[in-house]
């Protein structure tokens, strides 16, 4: 398949996953750069804006094995990633992997288990591998993690550690649907629509693994001049400066924004990276990755504020 083939097929898939979810564009485009670039997305929002049902159709448009965990109070981090069971047939442990031996895993409210299990995830999510007793066992390729989470504040919720959430590639924030977009969902409800029956809504594989791993080497191919690495840098030691932040973004952040801005260029059918390209993935790539000082968040700064002002504020390559 050609780029301009591959795109379309892409192109395709958002357009399997529109046949379900409505509203929630920007979603389903970071959750496609996040299969290109083989990263991780976190998904926040308050309960009931589809973040569930928004993976569940993308995984039903792919042709990928999918896995679905629901991270609750008592989830032990063996239920994650598999343990030794005892055999008795043969007088041996043998390992039984878990629900993250799939490509693609929906990690189902992930802040509501503690942080030990939450921490079974970052090996997987970082070197696509497990170890269980001293054995690493390898992970499918490709192996993408779509983790959902309600707001901190709402009870039962613990934080996500700075470790954890800086393996995302992304977080993208669900806001409440827009009085037409509601309209449209309750119109489909109406005619029968049933989200828990993706196959009767009519969401169809379009995309296999072998053209995923295509569309990832052509995303890989897109250039980056000298002036726009530095500016990605740049933009990442700002972080780290700014009056209102006590953690700013490490060199992972920068090449995560980098990886992001290069698969974004690919879509829109960009050779190189452009400094456009950059600022549109500041949000979603940077907005977890930094920690406010608590004197900020008493003035009710926000995360994505800090960043458009840094956007702002840093010197654009001409």
């Amino acid at each position: 398949m050609t780029d301009s083939e591959l795109r379309e097929a892409l192109a395709r898939v958002r357009g399997e996953v529109g046949k379900a979810v409505v509203g929630q564009d920007g979603a389903v485009t970071g959750l496609v750069i996040a299969l290109l670039t083989g990263g991780h997305v976190l998904l926040e929002g308050v309960p009931g804006v589809a973040k569930t049902l928004l993976v569940r159709s993308l995984s039903a448009a792919l042709a990928l094995d999918t896995r679905r965990l629901q991270f609750t109070p008592d989830l032990m981090p063996g239920d994650v990633t598999g343990s030794m069971v005892y055999d008795p047939r043969t007088a041996a442990f043998e390992f039984r992997p878990g629900p993250v031996f799939t490509n693609l895993l929906l990690a189902d409210e992930i802040n509501r288990t503690p942080p030990k299990t939450q921490s079974a995830l970052l090996e997987a999510m970082e070197e696509h591998q497990v170890s269980v007793d001293g054995e690493t066992h390898p992970l499918p390729d490709p192996f993408l993690v779509a983790a959902t989470q309600n707001p901190v504040e709402y009870e039962g919720t613990y934080v996500l550690p700075e470790a954890q959430l800086d393996r995302f590639l992304l977080k993208l924030v669900l806001d409440l649907p827009e009085r037409d977009a509601e309209v449209e969902v309750l119109a489909r409800h109406a005619a029968g629509f049933d989200p828990r029956d993706l196959a009767a809504a009519g969401v169809a594989p379009v995309l296999d693994a072998e053209a995923l791993a295509r569309a990832r080497a052509a995303v890989r191919r897109v250039r980056a001049a000298p002036d726009v690495l530095a500016y990605v840098v740049d933009l990442a030691r700002a972080t780290r400066q700014s009056p209102s932040v006590a953690l700013g973004v490490s060199p992972r952040g920068a090449t995560a924004l980098l990886a992001a801005s290069q698969a974004w260029a690919w879509l829109l059918g960009f050779e190189a990276i452009t400094p456009d390209h950059v600022q549109a993935m500041v949000l979603p790539v940077l907005r977890h990755r930094i920690r406010l000082r608590p004197e900020a968040e008493l003035e009710g700064v926000s995360a994505d504020a800090v960043l458009r002002a840094i956007v702002q504020q840093v010197a654009v390559p001409i």
